[in-house]
């Protein structure tokens, strides 16, 4: 009996280790120290990404010379469209021949994906939901604004939409299983896109004005008493001034106006999204998020695209959407730390997946991974660059690609600071050690070429302590000094400055710095246009 047992045991041993190590491998979410990193081949991996423009990929023939403009801007990742109406053109006929032919390009030219659903939403909109869908509106209903009107947007009440997109996702996923878990060329998943309700701030729809009459969730109500001293504080002061009442409908709790229209909305944008997120992980646990599109100052919801997954309403979201890992802002708004700060305040780790393909990328890319100790940062139609070798953004990524490692390493043990400089903002201060590091823009020198230009670049360095004294620093545009933070009357000087490269992981000197380069010892300075990184020891003397 024992000797016939014994093969079964084995066998369900082996299977069970081989299942654990295959969960293991899969692209993941890892806590580390005060900051939360992306593991990819059981590695920590940074996104150097770019958003492809939302018609670029919809042939394989059109890509054909789009990764070549790719592979020369350093990028380690490619976020892609995937458009519901081409993966599901009948009902329940699916093709993801494109996408196979996507994944395999990509594994051609060594780099990762990420793919971003365009299901029941984008950009707040309908618009890759398939025909059979659209011509059906008896049974995938539409949004109705406040005149009862019917908006190009499918409705979140709606079972009949929940179960197609549902359906569509769960396939979507189960072909990345099946062609691509031993691969792991898909990384991370982003669930529908710029989720918003307009031109109302809420629906109007018959489905909808029964919930909005019902009760709060009991789920949505637990989660604010729970979590009521760490609540944004734009969500808790509305809840406070209508008396942290715990039973009602909605206007009972939140009072009456556009702002309980808008969370009424987003907690059932976020259920109908994490039970999209659900379902998919459910087939293929890879990470996922959900991306905003940010509201401008001064505007009432249903004027911005509203209730989707913005600061103010961060909490709504996390009540809802337990399966989401994580929301994203997408930047077309100028005040980059603003909201930056705003999606980090609570803990949260930051990705921007979607940033206008502008001049300012490079240094915000930096500062992303530096000053937030980031997932990644990706600007939004990477491909449009005609001249991929100039830009500065590719060479920034190739001064991260070069730090990944170090970067990594240290995330999350309060031994990497950022700074980012402008013309209005000359100046900042961060501390590291017991060393105190005076950031300025390069044009802060008087003698610099640039100095009384009317516009200054955006300049950024990333500061990484690996040693008591040791530092490294790169980036471009800046010029630092330092002080001691234990000493006022200590002096501090440049032991040894060295610019270099990280070749196969190992730090090359390519030239030692000294005389003009450091100003007589008085301060480390990258030019403006120039990439680097320097490897530099301090001391003190009196």
């Amino acid at each position: 009996m024992k000797s016939r047992l014994l093969p079964i045991f084995l066998t369900l041993f082996f299977c069970l280790n081989f299942h654990l190590f295959a969960q293991q491998s899969l692209p993941r979410l890892a806590k580390k120290g005060t900051t939360t990193q992306l593991i990819v081949d059981d590695k920590p991996f940074i996104i150097l990404g770019g958003e492809l423009g939302n018609s670029t990929a919809t042939t394989a023939e059109n890509m054909k010379t789009v990764w070549s403009k790719l592979k020369t801007m350093n990028l380690s990742t490619v976020l892609v469209p995937v458009y519901w109406e081409l993966i599901e053109p009948k009902e329940g006929k699916f093709d993801f021949k494109l996408y196979q032919d996507l994944i395999l390009e990509a594994r051609q030219n060594e780099m990762k994906l990420v793919f971003l659903w365009f299901g029941s939403w984008k950009n707040s909109m309908s618009s890759h939901a398939p025909a059979w869908v659209k011509l059906n509106q008896g049974k995938y209903p539409r949004v109705k604004d406040n005149t009862g009107r019917s908006q190009e947007i499918l409705s979140s009440f709606s079972e009949n939409v929940l179960q197609a997109d549902k359906n569509a996702f769960e396939n979507l996923m189960r072909f990345i299983k099946d062609f691509d878990s031993k691969d792991r060329t898909v990384i991370l998943m982003q669930v529908e896109n710029e989720i918003g309700m307009l031109p109302s701030a809420r629906d109007y729809q018959t489905l909808a004005n029964d919930a909005f009459y019902q009760p709060v969730p009991a789920e949505l109500l637990q989660y604010m008493q729970n979590h009521k001293d760490q609540l944004v504080p734009e969500f808790y002061e509305i809840w406070k001034k209508n008396g942290y009442k715990t039973t009602g409908n909605w206007e009972e709790i939140f009072g009456k106006g556009l702002h309980t229209d808008e969370i009424f909305m987003a907690y059932f944008y976020a259920d109908f999204t994490d039970k999209i997120t659900e379902a998919g992980k459910k087939i293929y646990d890879l990470p996922m998020f959900v991306n905003a599109a940010l509201n401008k100052a001064g505007r009432e919801p249903g004027n911005y695209p509203s209730a989707g997954p913005l600061p103010h309403l961060m909490d709504v979201w996390k009540s809802a959407g337990k399966a989401i890992d994580f929301l994203s802002p997408d930047f077309y708004n100028p005040d980059f730390k603003h909201w930056c700060d705003l999606y980090t305040r609570q803990g949260d780790v930051l990705f921007v997946p979607e940033h206008v393909f502008d001049n300012s990328v490079a240094a915000k890319a930096l500062y992303t991974i530096g000053h937030y100790e980031g997932l990644g940062f990706s600007p939004f139609s990477i491909e449009s660059t005609q001249k991929p070798e100039e830009e500065p953004l590719g060479k920034m990524y190739g001064l991260i690609k070069e730090l990944t490692p170090l970067i990594t390493s240290h995330q999350g043990l309060g031994k990497i600071k950022g700074a980012m400089l402008s013309k209005s903002d000359q100046e900042t201060i961060v501390r590291l050690g017991k060393y105190e590091f005076i950031v300025k823009h390069d044009y802060t020198l008087s003698w610099t070429p640039g100095a009384r230009t009317e516009t200054w670049p955006l300049a950024s360095a990333i500061i990484i302590q690996t040693a008591e004294n040791e530092f490294y620093i790169a980036g471009s545009g800046v010029v630092i000094t330092t002080k001691s933070t234990e000493n006022k009357d200590l002096n501090i000087g440049i032991l040894k400055v060295d610019e270099g490269n990280f070749i196969d992981k190992q730090w090359t000197v390519k030239r030692h710095l000294n005389g003009d380069q450091t100003h007589q010892g008085r301060h480390i300075n990258i030019g403006t246009n120039q990439f680097a990184i320097q490897r530099v020891e301090f001391y003190g003397y009196r």
